[in-house]
């Protein structure tokens, strides 16, 4: 995007600026937009930032110790302005940092603190106003000290407004999203974990589908698009979405993502029964292995976070498998795989360019026609069942359930753990954690696609129009008592975290049908030098 500078206004300031008790070529190239310095001590430096990650410009002052020194006492009294800038570190970690640059002459401080406050004033991607919801309750429960210790102090410091709203029952932001003046906002900011996340993912969907007349219980409704970004400040037990969009769980790292105003858009999938609109979901879409760990786990409330460790290894002792059909549609417009190496990261171009090519197939077709094309049936015994519309990475599985998975490229990944031994199916699971593939297992069968449907044989929705499938019902045994041919009962979807009502759904994915303030998974940069270097060579 080409930089359009104020009228008569040099696109190069350079200056001999005070730092510290030495001076250094300070230079503002304000066609490419970058600030660069050389530091007068450590070994002569050089400094780069982009003036999209300058968070603020501030007149300021010299502290006593730097105005009674040496040469101080010979000056006229200086004048100092200080930038605030993102320092990115090893991990995907940014920090808010600062320099202080002095002179004499007060005429050249202010040309340079109204050229950069000019230069930020062109960032029309930042939000100036922002709607904030804050979870008390989940987590460690620390969700209201997070924002106001790490979070509020650098909205204060980027001149962002705030209207903060602390919930009090579930729910309460979705809710308040239908009725509160949305368009007065430029973002909504989630402090909480992935479920803050999904309530106000739900809330502001579903009130942009009200808004537009789309009636969500359509599962072939094309939804419209949210143009309002998402902010996630990570407060809560595992922080899923945050660390698949971000790369680290970090309340301060999200805040400047946010303060710089990023955009990531975002695919979402759709849930329906019969019709019937039951949840969106981003990340994880589980059946079986990660159905019944969350059924456990809800009952077992009061042991915390612990109680995930707890309900894990008791299902997969357990080693239920369940019966049933999918089938699905592939995903023919991206183009990747789940088996490449490919990683979605920052500018992702598989992401571009499978959202061009389901523009153009949509453009040819229609939506309508999508349920002519092919449909692959599998029926078969399976330990677990995963979709997944992100990576999953998490501290714990810092790769995720499917490392190659796109955030915005129109497709899921459809992951099919079929029956087997629990020394094999624990060896699938271990791989989740490590370097190895978790694909390369004879009973794992993954596949990119854009829309499926899911009927147990256990199901007891006879009236279930899922493709007609799963209508006959009959017994399994039981995997740990096999001469007793007892009945299992049917396992649960686990959604982004919630228990879905229905086994028998139907799922589509809408490409890019929300915004993050992030800007996907960046290379990591080992310290500030490497960080420095490689943003001047990225724009020159």
């Amino acid at each position: 995007m080409e930089r359009q500078l104020p009228a008569g206004r040099p696109p190069r300031l350079v200056s001999s600026l005070g730092l510290g008790q030495r001076c250094s070529e300070v230079t503002l190239d304000q066609e490419r937009g970058l600030l660069a310095w050389r530091h007068p001590r450590r070994g002569g430096e050089n400094y780069f930032v982009p003036t999209s990650e300058i968070i603020a410009v501030e007149e300021s002052e010299l502290n006593k110790k730097q105005r009674n020194t040496g040469k101080w006492h010979k000056l006229a009294k200086p004048h100092s302005f200080t930038v605030y800038y993102v320092k990115k570190a090893r991990n995907h970690r940014w920090w808010c940092r600062n320099v202080t640059f002095w002179c004499v002459d007060e005429n050249l401080c202010n040309q340079w603190t109204q050229a950069l406050k000019e230069l930020l004033e062109m960032q029309k991607c930042r939000p100036k106003r922002l709607l904030v919801y804050i979870n008390p309750y989940g987590g460690k429960r620390q969700g209201k000290r997070i924002y106001e210790q790490k979070v509020a102090p650098l909205f204060s410091l980027a001149s962002i407004s705030t209207d903060v709203v602390i919930t009090e029952h579930a729910n309460h932001a979705k809710d308040n999203l239908f009725e509160v003046n949305i368009n007065k906002y430029d973002g909504v900011v989630c402090v909480g974990g992935d479920g803050m996340f999904s309530e106000v993912m739900h809330g502001l969907i579903g009130r942009m589908q009200k808004d537009s007349g789309i009636d969500q219980n359509n599962p072939k409704a094309p939804l419209v698009q949210c143009n309002i970004r998402i902010g996630i400040i990570p407060a809560g037990s595992t922080d899923c979405v945050c660390y698949s969009t971000v790369g680290i769980s970090d309340p301060v790292t999200s805040a400047l993502h946010i303060i710089v105003g990023d955009s990531q858009p975002l695919d979402v999938s759709s849930v329906h029964h019969n019709n019937t609109f039951l949840k969106y979901s981003v990340s994880l879409l589980g059946y079986g292995f990660y159905g019944d760990i969350l059924k456990d786990s809800e009952k077992k409330r009061w042991m915390g976070p612990m109680r995930y460790d707890y309900s894990g290894f008791k299902t997969f002792l357990s080693h239920h498998y369940y019966e049933g059909t999918i089938s699905f549609q592939p995903a023919k417009h991206t183009l990747g795989s789940p088996r490449d190496k490919d990683s979605c990261r920052t500018g992702c171009y598989i992401c571009k360019e499978s959202e061009q090519q389901l523009a153009e197939q949509q453009k040819k077709c229609g939506l309508k026609n999508e349920d002519e094309e092919e449909w692959k049936v599998i029926k078969g015994k399976f330990l677990a069942i995963n979709a997944v519309n992100m990576s999953c990475a998490c501290p714990r599985s810092p790769k995720g359930l499917s490392p190659a998975a796109h955030l915005a490229d129109g497709s899921a990944d459809l992951i099919l753990v079929r029956k087997c031994s629990r020394f094999d199916f624990l060896r699938h699971l271990v791989r989740n954690t490590n370097q190895n593939d978790q694909f390369d297992f004879s009973f794992v069968d993954v596949y990119r696609v854009k829309s499926f449907q899911f009927t147990s044989k256990l199901s007891e929705d006879n009236g279930s129009n899922v493709a007609d499938i799963g209508k006959k019902r009959f017994g399994q045994f039981c995997r740990d008592h096999p001469a007793c041919c007892c009945n299992i009962a049917d396992s649960t979807w686990n959604c982004d975290g919630e228990t879905l009502d229905s086994s028998a759904i139907e799922v589509r994915v809408h490409c890019q049908l929300m915004k993050l303030f992030a800007r996907g998974i960046e290379e990591n940069y080992k310290d500030e030098a490497a960080y420095s270097h490689s943003s001047i060579e990225h724009l020159l």
